[in-house]
């Protein structure tokens, strides 16, 4: 896959657990420099309908034909709320990258969804995300993806983390979600 400067990310993030209704919200960026737009929606709270309001999200918007990459941090959302990410790349025909700080802990994972309901569906959700690798930088970070090469998502992940190890449409999508729910950002996406 070519990966152009500028190209076009759907970059989506949670906010604070405050309440049953969680909300995500989607930054749409040119690479990792310009803003173009924000989506919002709501998840519930340790629910199982993150994936499937995440795709409507994305099929409703105005951005849909010009989305490259999806962008996730992460791939539970509002607590334990999973999302498939080969099911948004089938329905939405765009590729999915997860984004992660750290490498999960599956056996904390494990444990921690033996108290919520349809324990085993949630932990086959996660493990369909695939193989986790690590990007070896500085600050070593990790991903999974769906619809895209390893070396085109590395390189998505490299040519949107303009300010940090953070891929910026993630940042600003996570600073968004904080100060609309918080009313004001945390600064620590």
């Amino acid at each position: 896959m070519h990966i152009k400067p500028q190209i076009r990310v759907l970059a989506i993030d949670d906010s604070a657990l405050i309440n049953e209704k969680v909300t995500i919200i989607g930054a749409f960026f040119r690479g990792g420099e310009q803003l173009d737009g924000v989506l919002r929606s709501e998840i519930t709270k340790d629910g199982m309908d993150a994936t499937d309001v995440i795709v409507k999200m994305i099929k409703n918007s105005k951005y849909y034909a010009q989305i490259r990459v999806i962008m996730l941090d992460g791939i539970t959302y509002a607590g334990f709320n999973p999302v498939d990410i080969k099911s948004i790349y089938e329905k939405t025909n765009i590729p999915v990258i997860v984004f992660m700080r750290s490498c999960p802990d599956f056996e904390k994972i494990k444990l921690a969804l033996e108290n919520l309901p349809e324990a085993e569906k949630r932990w086959e959700i996660i493990q369909r995300a695939g193989k986790i690798y690590k990007i070896a930088q500085e600050n070593p970070v990790f991903i999974q993806f769906c619809g895209i090469d390893k070396e085109s998502a590395v390189d998505v992940v490299r040519r949107t983390s303009t300010h940090s190890n953070i891929p910026e449409p993630l940042r600003v999508a996570h600073l968004i979600a904080t100060g609309v729910v918080l009313g004001e950002s945390t600064g620590k996406a």
